[in-house]
């Protein structure tokens, strides 16, 4: 059993000074990290590595740096499960179909994927074909977020269940 944390959209520094303790904290713990894209600088970039001890899947926001070397979208399996990785950049109509076909793109067709992306900082956790859809929303509450979100899944055997964390 694996313990993923799952966030996106930090904004260090135009929105937020700093990751959240809480969340830096639950970064720390988990076995694996993953986030969806906007540390909005290098500095967070690192900050996020450092924090998950190297163990980083991640993808390139709109917000990112262009010397940030992150891919547009990234796939990790972990414990049997196929975790896609986005941002889910463009506008919010559509976001849904952007992320999955980014996920189906990113792995075979007989494989129904985890797909995580950011962007909309609104928490997300549906399933679209078959493909299940997780946005974690803001880790530092940077609007038009309404609080500091994030979550932690924990993974076993090809089965993930998600757990959404709040500061």
């Amino acid at each position: 059993m694996r313990r993923v944390a799952i966030c996106s959209d930090t904004h260090v520094p135009s929105r937020a000074n700093e990751v959240p303790d809480w969340v830096a904290a639950e970064l720390r713990r988990a076995d694996h990290a993953i986030h969806a894209g906007d540390f909005d600088s290098r500095r967070t970039y690192d900050r996020i590595e450092e924090l998950a001890d190297g163990d980083l899947t991640c993808a390139r926001g709109n917000m990112d740096p262009a010397t940030l070397e992150a891919p547009a979208a990234a796939t990790r399996v972990v414990e049997g499960v196929t975790f896609v990785v986005t941002h889910g950049t463009g506008s919010p109509d559509g976001w849904r179909d952007r992320v999955v076909e980014t996920a189906r793109s990113k792995t075979d067709p007989e494989v129904d994927p985890v797909v995580v992306a950011g962007h909309t900082h609104e928490v997300v956790d549906t399933t679209v074909d078959g493909i299940r859809v997780l946005n974690p929303g803001s880790a530092t509450e940077a609007a038009p977020a309404d609080r500091e979100t994030m979550y932690v899944a924990t993974v076993a055997d090809g089965e993930c269940t998600v757990e959404l964390l709040t500061g």
